[in-house]
């Protein structure tokens, strides 16, 4: 769900001529990392299942459209997929406002698994032929607000007994979505208890391998940490935490920290991964040389290795269908192939999105770049060095099997003013704008 407030700028200084090398603790046997983060050994490559409009422009059909496609996901190398909000959403919109909003999930009704997307056979099948090519199925699950006040919906509490925010003072730990009227409150024992029997649902009856967390400003990381533990602790998880620095109270210290410090004390104390909002933000605000301080870049493989990142989603980019859907900080279009090349070809777990894969044209693309990332055994922890001294971005990702070079809208000459060895070119692209090296 999207931020409301104000973006701001990153402010981490990091060297650029490091390079990174930070050693990598194994994951253990239930995918978590060295720190106890349950990021699957950072072998993911996970596909955005859907857009902001796909319940206007696949109306009770998107699920039969992903069970179809299973193979092709498979095929095009993806590990993961990323599905939409499974549960019923009766809000709506006028067309005629200027607003795309009902529906997709993120002011759900109830956990009744009909909805715009299918319904719950339709559903079950699709999770059943995802998991069944070995994609990860992630369910997005937003516990923070709900479609409040609809008579018979299963979740039409009472108010004054502290299942919502607005029932006493302080009885939610985190920011409120919009006034805050409609906010759960998740430390109540009974909500937490529904969400965690959910969360045991999903994986039971509908192939869940693990969850993507909405809106985590809205609620505590360390109820994270308790609903997988409890639900599903070898489960893949992932949270969205996309707040700046200065939307923080000045007497906060993360008002003072950098965008990275931010994300990496949501995952120490949720023990998940998180998206990558400080990349995000260089993407949008800075120059092409500055994507290295994502966190994805950071000189420490157990901060590099929680970063998921990501170009555009249903939230920041645009989507097919009415009003080119939210498009709130979408990339500037020129950007759009550098930086897949960045994501794929860089530590970090990369997120790809439907409609930059499947929708408009640059399929081949991508699916050449994950190739690329499968055989060097890019991971997300690996380790990546960059080139100083030279326009745009240039460096050098170590992967398990071979070493890859990217030079994106820079002058490099050779791969060699990177790294030693023997290298063969096999992405020239956009008139030498995005060149990529792997070793021989």
């Amino acid at each position: 769900m999207l931020s409301l407030l104000k973006r701001t700028n990153l402010s981490l200084v990091v060297s650029a001529s490091l390079v990174f090398t930070a050693p990598f603790a194994s994951a253990d046997v239930s995918g978590k990392s060295g720190g106890g983060v349950r990021f699957h050994g950072g072998n993911e490559i996970i596909l955005q299942g859907f857009h902001w409009n796909v319940v206007r422009t696949a109306e009770y059909n998107w699920y039969n459209i992903l069970k179809n496609n299973a193979q092709q996901i498979k095929d095009d190398g993806f590990t993961a997929i990323w599905m939409p909000v499974p549960w019923r959403d009766q809000s709506s919109y006028d067309a005629g406002s200027g607003v795309t909003f009902g529906g997709e999930g993120y002011f759900w009704t109830d956990f009744d698994k009909n909805s715009r997307y299918g319904n719950d056979g339709q559903l079950q099948q699709a999770a059943a032929a995802l998991s069944g090519k070995g994609i990860k199925v992630v369910y997005d699950i937003v516990p923070n607000h709900h479609n409040r006040g609809i008579s018979g919906d299963g979740f039409d509490y009472p108010s004054g007994q502290g299942h919502y925010r607005n029932d006493c003072f302080g009885c939610d730990d985190g920011d409120p979505f919009m006034d805050g009227g409609s906010d759960l409150n998740t430390a109540d024992a009974t909500i937490y208890n529904r969400f965690k029997s959910e969360l045991i649902n999903l994986k039971n009856n509908y192939s869940a391998g693990g969850y993507r967390f909405d809106f985590v400003r809205g609620y505590s990381p360390e109820r994270i940490n308790a609903w997988m533990q409890n639900a599903y602790d070898s489960a893949y998880c992932v949270g969205e935490l996309w707040k700046g620095p200065s939307e923080y109270p000045s007497s906060d210290w993360r008002h003072s920290a950098s965008w990275q410090d931010i994300l990496k004390d949501f995952t120490n104390s949720s023990k998940c991964s998180v998206f990558d909002f400080a990349l995000k933000e260089r993407m949008q605000n800075g120059n092409i040389s500055d994507w290295r301080y994502g966190l994805n870049g950071n000189p420490s493989a157990q901060w590099r290795e929680v970063a998921v990142t990501f170009v555009d989603n249903h939230d920041t980019g645009y989507s097919p269908g009415p009003l080119g859907g939210q498009h709130h900080w979408a990339l500037a279009d020129w950007k759009r192939k550098m930086a897949y090349a960045y994501i794929l070809l860089s530590p970090g777990t990369p997120t790809v999105y439907w409609p930059h894969m499947y929708d408009w044209g640059l399929h081949d693309f991508i699916k050449n770049l994950i190739s690329i990332r499968k055989n060097a055994g890019i991971k997300a922890w690996s380790n990546v060095s960059f080139k100083d001294g030279v326009s745009g971005l240039a460096g050098v990702t170590t992967g398990t099997g071979k070493k890859v070079v990217f030079a994106l809208d820079s002058n490099l000459g050779s791969p060699n003013q990177v790294t030693s060895g023997s290298f063969a070119l096999v992405v020239n692209e956009d008139n030498g704008g995005i060149r990529v090296w792997m070793e021989n």
